[in-house]
């Protein structure tokens, strides 16, 4: 390579002497084309390993992009027959042990769900039981009562409670 350098060297230097410019443009012509390449194959090598700094919109994370038919595909390695149906019988299996999990939550939130309304509907059985009741037959006095009075009247059926009573002393003398 050395020795490329100085013969190209001599060739211009008795270029000079002789005076000849067209000589010496050919020269120039041919060692600007030769420079040239190889410093855009550095430039493109550059550009490659090329730092980038923050992207505008703050995505440090995104890349450069890079034309689709550049991308290098690869299959990667495929497992055989056999690994492929432990694979297989072992998701099914996964798969069915958490469907089991899941339906065995779902029954026990059902469960929860189901005593926390008997016990609603047991608490409001004992709260009517325990009622003191005080039958108005006086509907004059609901108008001299005041507001206040008035909120803590409610209505009540008071022969749906008689025919509850009257029923379980029947159904009590059949189970005897």
């Amino acid at each position: 390579m050395a020795t490329d350098v100085d013969q190209k060297v001599n060739s211009i230097l008795e270029n000079i002497k002789n005076g000849s410019n067209t000589n010496d443009d050919k020269c120039l012509q041919v060692e600007d084309s030769k420079v040239k390449k190889p410093v855009n194959k550095t430039k493109k090598k550059a550009n490659e390993n090329e730092i980038r700094g923050v992207p505008k919109s703050g995505r440090f994370w995104k890349s450069k992009k890079e034309k689709f038919s550049k991308i290098i595909k690869t299959k990667g390695i495929r497992p055989d027959y056999q690994k492929k149906e432990a694979l297989r019988i072992e998701l099914k299996r996964t798969k069915d042990i958490s469907h089991q999990i899941l339906e065995q939550i779902k029954e026990k939130e059902e469960a929860r769900k189901q005593r926390r309304r008997e016990n609603i509907k047991r608490a409001e059985e004992n709260k009517r039981k325990s009622e003191i009741v005080q039958v108005i037959t006086n509907t004059k006095k609901l108008k001299r009562m005041k507001k206040k009075q008035l909120r803590f009247i409610e209505k009540r059926d008071i022969n749906v409670n008689k025919e509850n009573k009257q029923q379980s002393s029947v159904d009590s003398t059949v189970e005897k």
